[in-house]
């Protein structure tokens, strides 16, 4: 996936205009400033190009991270945060989408009432937990949890099946990890150990606020911590799911009945909705097999424990001051570093656009939106996808059988872009002013059921996953198609202005179309068909050199540091190779534009300089420590830096343009050099 981020809209009507209200004299073109010429760029090309900036704008203590990534959300949440306050401020009829956001947004900014209520917004829920006596009540009750958004114990939802994706599964992953990831329980290095140590005190401080005394609650958060830790001993590291033929297990709910007698599948997917299954698709066997032996190991008071810790996981940014504060502690400034929250009206904003943000995407698009930016967007996808297929024409080593197959899934991936056709009805979800947890969770239970209703009907393959005003974007190989919002036009620095070509193919074209583009073609989304099904179309000696090029790949990230801990090459291997194929496509569909052809120069910078310097700009992101190395245990993108200076020391053309040599950090040698697509 890829993030981008602007100050400012554009407006672009035909994406040809140029603000008559500023003289050209006194545009400063941020490709100059942002630089740090201080640093050698055949060292650091990532400080080079963005340390600068980085030296001006420090990271704000509300913050993990500033960048790129940062001025971009605070301009949408400003537009955002307009229009919650409008809304709210409207007599809007009951049921309209006003009233619906109005209400959100003024129901999380009542913090006077949100503190009067305290925990009792959970009330009826905690007395659910306290109900169970057995293992059938305790299975009710987890299955109750999913159904308002608390993925306890596991993880279920209803997805494409990987091997048939014109069918809807029923999936079980591993899950239930208040942590997050399995090696924050067992990594032995000084940070994780104190993260270890400072999450038995935060289960022991939410479960005293949750109204439990001293001692109960230290026995709470100690049994907590330890049925955790068995869920993680028994899940798989973030490396090995990333291989969808091991994590793809179909079986009958019989079968599943049978490798964990303790649990009646039949009746918890009933609980969930499912009338009546067949099969399920079963990730990590082990992982429920191991948890089957748990329902007994652990005492029912044991489980209830935890159910209350994950019930209020979930909803502790929503209930009074206290718990918004310990679960601020600990979550962000203990596991991330950051030291101050952000004023209320942002955590509130940016919850009501998560929640709503279909309703608050169909005033975006109206409101906010450059005209012309999805005509440009499908010119810029397009443009990427004519370069990928005479690049994959031209590879010297793939074979024509196994050429003429990936130039067939090419051309047949789905460019969903800007915003969709068709909006989502939210028309039975019913919100209003009494209770912010109670309106999030109401959203929750919607989102839930509109997951279970999928079951048992046809794909709908127009579905989008993000919202017009999201500055993302997605490859799914099971609909073969990529997904970039409307946002992802704009660029930081040029308001009032058409930015040039170099950076348009930098940012949206490299690290965004390319980007997405080549996930169809990385390690995991490479084993998918043209229809997004898992189906190997690669001969035997193609996809051996297909992996033979990926493990140098895996090798050369594998070596990046921060701080005592190594990135996990083979974990971000995926992202790794999009950025790569992203940068590569990208430049290739800028050598067919005028200015390259006529190698115009823009603020003394020729076209090769201004298109490697905007793919710096568009990954221009600061990083705490603690953020990094949370980022390197938890996630399958490399720290920003990596992710610049990784893809463009294996690019000759950079070499050559920036004057890089043999022997240079920003030079990978022919022997151990990755070009793959």
């Amino acid at each position: 996936m890829k993030l981008l981020q602007k100050i400012t809209l554009l407006s672009i009507a035909t994406l040809t205009i140029v603000s008559c209200n500023k003289k050209e004299s006194d545009f400063v073109d941020p490709l100059l400033t942002n630089r740090d010429t201080l640093v050698d760029p055949s060292v650091d090309f990532f400080n080079y190009a963005n340390g600068g900036w980085f030296k001006k704008h420090p990271i704000p203590s509300s913050e993990r991270s500033n960048g790129i990534f940062r001025m971009i959300q605070d301009t949408i949440n400003n537009q955002v945060k307009s229009i919650c306050e409008k809304s709210a401020e409207a007599n809007a009829e009951k049921g309209s989408n006003k009233q619906k956001i109005g209400d959100f947004y003024a129901s999380g900014m009542d913090s006077v009432t949100i503190n009067k209520l305290g925990i009792s917004p959970l009330k009826n829920d905690f007395a659910k937990i306290d109900s169970v006596k057995d293992i059938p009540s305790l299975m009710k009750t987890i299955a109750y949890l999913h159904s308002i958004g608390s993925s306890t114990a596991f993880t279920f939802y209803v997805y494409q099946d990987d091997k048939n994706s014109a069918k809807n599964a029923l999936q079980f992953m591993q899950g239930g990890l208040g942590l997050g990831e399995r090696d924050y329980y067992f990594n032995t290095d000084k940070e994780t150990t104190v993260i270890r140590n400072e999450y038995i005190k935060h289960l022991q401080k939410m479960m005293e606020l949750a109204g439990q005394k001293s001692d109960i609650a230290t026995k709470s958060a100690s049994s907590i911590m330890k049925l955790e830790t068995d869920l993680a001993k028994a899940s798989r590291k973030m490396e090995d799911l990333r291989d969808p033929i091991k994590n793809y297990n179909k079986m009958s709910v019989v079968q599943f009945n049978a490798i964990t007698p303790n649990i009646d599948w039949n009746t918890t997917l009933k609980d969930f909705g499912i009338a009546k299954a067949d099969t399920v698709l079963v990730g990590q066997p082990e992982f429920y097999k191991a948890l089957n032996g748990m329902l007994k190991s652990y005492t029912i008071e044991d489980w209830k424990a935890y159910l209350k810790w994950s019930l209020l996981n979930n909803y502790a940014s929503y209930l009074s001051k206290d718990f918004e504060n310990q679960n601020f502690k600990f979550y962000a400034t203990v596991m991330t570093g950051v030291k101050e929250q952000k004023p209320r009206w942002k955590n509130v904003v940016e919850q009501t656009n998560s929640s709503l943000g279909e309703l608050i995407g169909q005033v975006y698009v109206e409101e906010y939106l450059p005209k012309g930016s999805k005509e440009k967007l499908l010119e810029i996808g397009n443009n990427i996808r004519t370069v990928y297929a005479e690049r994959i024409k031209k590879l010297d080593w793939m074979s024509e059988p196994t050429k003429a197959k990936a130039l067939h899934k090419l051309s047949k991936i789905v460019m969903k872009v800007g915003y969709p056709d068709k909006w989502k009805d939210l028309s039975s979800i019913s919100v209003d002013r009494n209770s912010y947890c109670k309106n999030v969770m109401a959203v929750n239970k919607w989102d839930f059921n509109e997951m279970i209703k999928k079951y048992g009907k046809p794909v709908d393959r127009t579905e989008w996953g993000m919202y017009p005003q999201t500055y993302n974007a997605y490859y799914n190989p099971s609909n073969n198609e990529i997904c970039v919002p409307a946002c992802n036009i704009l660029v930081p620095g040029y308001e009032g202005r058409m930015p040039d070509d170099a950076i348009l193919y930098g940012i949206i074209g490299g690290s965004t179309f390319g980007h997405e583009i080549t996930h169809g073609f990385d390690d995991q989304g490479s084993q998918y068909d043209d229809k997004g099904n898992l189906n190997n179309w690669w001969t035997a000696e193609d996809l051996k050199k297909f992996k033979q090029k990926t493990a140098l790949i895996v090798n050369q990230y594998s070596k990046f540091k921060v701080g005592d801990k190594f990135v996990n090459g083979d974990a971000t291997q995926g992202e790794n190779i999009a950025d790569l194929g992203g940068v590569v496509m990208g430049y290739e569909a800028f050598k067919k534009t005028k200015q390259y052809k006529n190698q115009e120069k823009i603020s003394g910078l020729t076209p090769d300089q201004r298109y490697f310097l905007a793919y710096g700009y568009a990954w221009m992101v600061n990083t705490n420590k603690e953020a990094l190395l949370n980022q390197i245990m938890t996630d399958v993108h490399s720290p920003a830096q990596f992710r610049i200076n990784g893809p463009l020391a294996n690019f000759p053309q950079f070499h050559k343009t920036f004057n890089i040599k043999p022997g240079s950090p920003m030079y990978q040698p022919d022997s151990l050099r990755v070009e793959i697509w």
